[in-house]
């Protein structure tokens, strides 16, 4: 089973083909096709390659499934004895992305599993 450690969206997170991951917005289309080049790790059966601080020539490829807003947070300020009171909403803009394969130098790892 192949894996990646990648950063997108100023956070890093594993990815496997096949699966789909909720992720900071990224422009694009819906049906799209995303390559995202910054790769930290690549686990491929027992094979490791680990970026210093980017793996060369690792990329991922991925599809864009839809683009969504998460769930709404509550942001509460105050101070007491003031009678200061700040409420606040926010929802996070996201993108639904599908992980089709992890290419190291011009090779598929893992493509279309799942």
């Amino acid at each position: 089973m192949a894996y990646a450690i990648i950063e997108t969206g100023g956070k890093q997170l594993r990815v496997e083909p096949g699966r789909f991951y909720d992720v900071e917005r990224i422009a694009g289309d819906v049906d799209a096709a995303v390559t995202i080049d910054k790769v930290l790790f690549v686990q491929n059966d027992g094979e490791i390659s680990v970026g210093q601080p980017l793996v060369a020539g690792a990329a991922v490829q991925g599809t864009i499934l839809r683009q969504l807003r998460g769930r709404k947070i509550i942001v509460y300020k105050m101070q007491p004895k003031k009678k200061t009171r700040k409420k606040q909403g926010h929802r996070q803009e996201l993108t639904r992305l599908m992980i089709n394969s992890i290419n190291l130098n011009g090779t598929e790892l893992g493509a279309g599993e799942g």
